[in-house]
């Protein structure tokens, strides 16, 4: 399987590369990053942290390389993001999206995609964040209806969406599993006085200096409180879960997979 990166150069990124390049099975052919970066046309090897040349030059435009992958990963921009899946469409790529805070109707277009390539997207790639999630599931059948949720997430201070993408799936889960919609429990953060919405599902996002990325869940009940958390101490864990998908695709026909059916938590 052969791999190109999109996003090469950020904090996601250069351990994807590594992973790929460490990978039995896949090649790492090329890596993308934005028009007027400084590393545009370096070596890849050297723009992702490898200390040695690989002979792959830094491109800003994936049309002219997209046609030397399978598969793409992209952990870019929204923006970017979005380019690639229409060039990934056009040309018959498979696409992994580890990036965050887009749009229902932004979504719809992923799912749209499926039709044509195999696609995973809308996920949290951390093995362990999707055993977590499980765990929030278990819970929430059983305390859903009885107890006070709040879901807290921390990340770096560059971070962009908030709540982030993980915590929107939590929220999404529970609504699901309570028999409404988001729109209708959430509560994102709270100022002066008054009671706490009954049903309702809090929402905090922490953001400050580099914070990886944690997650936690209270079930408050009276008299106990059950919290499920989840902490990262660095982007390799995500990093990893990214290319695990990518393998996962190869072969694989047109459709959309869930972080699921890689990990086998079906």
């Amino acid at each position: 399987m052969k791999v190109i990166v999109v996003g090469c150069h950020g904090q996601m990124g250069q351990p994807i590369c590594r992973f790929v390049d460490e990978r039995e099975g896949m090649e790492l052919v090329g890596g993308v990053g934005p028009a007027g970066r400084d590393y545009i046309g370096r070596d890849l090897g050297q723009v992702a942290g490898f200390g040695r040349d690989l002979g792959i030059p830094v491109a800003d435009d994936l049309a002219s390389v997209i046609d030397e992958c399978d598969t793409l990963i992209d952990v870019s921009s929204v923006e970017q993001c979005l380019r690639t899946l229409d060039l990934a469409v056009e040309h018959g790529k498979a696409l992994v999206t580890a990036s965050t805070g887009f749009t229902p109707e932004q979504f719809a277009r992923f799912e749209a995609a499926g039709e044509r390539i195999p696609v995973i997207f809308k996920c949290n790639t951390s093995k362990m964040v999707n055993v977590m999630l499980a765990l929030v599931e278990t819970a929430a059948r059983a305390l859903a209806d009885e107890c006070d949720i709040e879901i807290i997430d921390q990340h770096d201070r560059d971070k962009l969406d908030a709540p982030s993408g993980t915590a929107v799936i939590i929220g999404n889960m529970i609504a699901e599993l309570k028999g409404t919609t988001l729109d209708e429990l959430a509560e994102y953060g709270r100022a002066g006085h008054g009671a706490r919405k009954p049903g309702g599902v809090g929402f905090r996002s922490l953001r400050a200096g580099d914070i990886t990325s944690d997650h936690k869940v209270y079930f408050g009940g009276l008299g106990e409180r059950l919290e499920i958390t989840h902490y990262s101490y660095s982007d390799d864990c995500f990093a990893r879960g990214a290319v695990d998908c990518a393998q996962f695709l190869d072969g694989k026909p047109a459709g959309v997979y869930s972080i699921k059916d890689v990990f086998g938590l079906r």
